[in-house]
């Protein structure tokens, strides 16, 4: 999941705007499994009943009005997931299979932790175990901080420019002056989608803001990745917080997203890319 050219560098009283018809209109349609492409008259009901001008909506932007941006882009947002995330999504089967596959064929060295379930449920953390081991078959033998334990800082002369609010799951090199940076979200055995998946999202959020102020304010940039997982979770439960992924994306604040198996091809690529940078 990468950011649509169409949809780059919209001023952010565009995403405002897509928030608030998104949550009047809500994500999905009852008793469907698709997101939601709200209807004009939908668009129109939802600056009506937040006590919103309508004429806004015929304001021009990229050339278009509004209201057909907020068409264009839901029509964006719901064929992206609809038709390119939901497949990729695995279950905890499918997602140990991945992982014992990737095993028995690179014999990795990097950790491979746990989750964090207790009695049936404890088991590898299948996901990140899968990056952890496409990162290092691909690393070429830079070092790679799997696990930080610091917070990300950016040093200039010496000093700290930047320190992040809270730790990330993985970077590249390291979490001192890290050319990429990582967040992990799997979810295979969670029954709901509570407010410790809600807050994992609000968390990747939080960081973009931050890697984005720094880049504004003294022009460095950080890669920021997500990779997430788990379809009962992510898809039965979370449509509308991946509909909030893709806003993110599309803003700016995460570079990549990727999903499930998209990871196994995907993965390889980006850390190629890094070490090269690193030349």
């Amino acid at each position: 999941m990468k950011p649509s050219p169409e949809f780059v560098r919209l001023p952010k009283s565009f995403w405002a705007t897509v928030k608030s018809v998104s949550q009047q209109c809500g994500y999905t349609l009852r008793g469907e499994r698709a997101v939601k492409v709200p209807t004009v008259d939908e668009i129109y009901g939802a600056f009506d009943d937040l006590g919103l001008d309508r004429k806004a909506l015929a304001c021009e932007m990229n050339g278009k009005p509004l209201l057909q941006m907020l068409g264009d882009y839901y029509q964006y947002r719901a064929h992206t997931l609809n038709i390119e995330v939901e497949p990729l999504l695995m279950d905890a089967a499918q997602a140990k299979r991945v992982f014992e596959g990737l095993k028995r064929k690179l014999k990795p060295k990097c950790p491979l932790p746990m989750n964090k379930q207790k009695g049936t449920k404890q088991a590898p953390a299948y996901l990140t175990g899968i990056v952890n081991m496409l990162i290092e078959a691909n690393c070429k033998g830079h070092a790679v901080d799997y696990d930080p334990h610091e917070l990300t800082t950016v040093t200039r002369n010496g000093a700290p420019l930047r320190t992040l609010s809270r730790r990330v799951d993985g970077a590249f090199p390291s979490p001192i002056n890290p050319l990429a940076i990582w967040e992990i979200k799997e979810y295979y055995y969670t029954t709901t989608f509570g407010s410790r998946v809600a807050d994992g999202v609000y968390e990747t959020l939080l960081d973009g803001m931050e890697i984005e102020e720094l880049h504004i304010s003294e022009d460095v940039q950080v890669l920021h990745y997500l990779f997430l997982d788990a379809r009962y979770t992510w898809w039965d439960c979370g449509k509308s917080y991946l509909c909030r992924i893709v806003d993110m994306v599309q803003m700016g604040y995460v570079d990549e997203v990727l999903v499930g198996t998209q990871v196994v091809e995907r993965l390889p690529e980006l850390v190629r890319s890094w070490v090269s940078s690193l030349s």
